[in-house]
Parts: structure tokens; C-alpha cells; sequence
């Protein structure tokens, strides 16, 4: 299922909660992803539609933030 900034899971919301950008990149990335990977021969290792689009997600979340030893995200 597709995700406005508003219905992202509050584990997200959660993590993210001090970057709304790496909000928007979560949203972002897995909607893109949600839609790539529709057909389940284009998913590895037997993932589902949904566990695919959270990884894809959040590698592009980590492409530009990374957790602090705060716990919380920052920039790179």
C-alpha cells in the first residue's frame, strides 16, 4: 500500500521523527518501489511486495542520513 507522509508506519515516523526530509525520502522511495516490485519474480529472496519497498526505503534514507550515537538521524 502506497504511503502519504501522514499513513507512514509510526515506526517510521518515529525514527524519523527529527527529519522530515528523511521522512519524504522514506515515502518517496517506497512508493516507487511498492510499484516496481509489483510482480513477484522482480523480488529477491522470496520477499513480499511490502518488505521490499521498506528495504529499498530505507537504503535510500541511509544514502544521505545515518544514526547518530544520540540514536537519532543526521545528515552525512
Amino acid at each position: 500500500m502506497p504511503y502519504t507522509k501522514q499513513s507512514l508506519p509510526e515506526s517510521v515516523r518515529s525514527a524519523l521523527k527529527n527529519v522530515p526530509h528523511a521522512q519524504e525520502i522514506f515515502k518517496e522511495a517506497y512508493n516507487s518501489a511498492y510499484k516496481e516490485y509489483a510482480q513477484g519474480s522482480a523480488r529477491k529472496g522470496g520477499r513480499t511486495r511490502e518488505e521490499t519497498a521498506h528495504a529499498v526505503a530505507w537504503s535510500a534514507v541511509k544514502k544521505k542520513y545515518k544514526k547518530g550515537q544520540d540514536g537519532k538521524w543526521h545528515p552525512k
